[in-house]
């Protein structure tokens, strides 16, 4: 589930990014709005069933030399729980704010690809 919180808009910034042409642009703005509603969704979850402990969620490996070894990985404690809620619900209602605030730009996919 952390992972979906934090690639999510990612992929959705990529997909909206690069092929806004191929989906057009109000199914782009729907894409990248979705996505970010999902991570939020999800952000609220880990944060309302968050046990207190603190937990390493691997996301990759990223160097590894014989016995040493580098993951790729976020920390998940009750900090990162309340962030994750804050970054991710006001960038979800930005998004959602942006489909009449955008709506007659000419530079619409700089704004949904952010």
């Amino acid at each position: 589930m952390e992972t979906i919180i934090l690639f999510a808009p990612l992929l959705g910034a990529i997909l909206c990014g690069f092929g806004w042409r191929v989906m057009g642009e109000k199914s782009a703005q729907v894409l990248a709005t979705g996505l970010l509603f999902l991570s939020m969704i999800l952000s609220w979850i880990v944060f309302l069933t968050f046990d207190g402990e603190t937990a390493k969620v691997s996301l990759l490996r990223w160097v590894e030399s014989g016995t040493f070894a580098v993951d790729w990985a976020i920390r998940l404690d009750r900090l990162t729980a309340v962030m994750l809620i804050v970054v991710t619900t006001v960038s979800a209602f930005v998004h959602l704010y942006s489909f009449g605030y955008m709506a007659h730009d000419e530079n619409f996919r700089e704004g949904e690809s952010y």
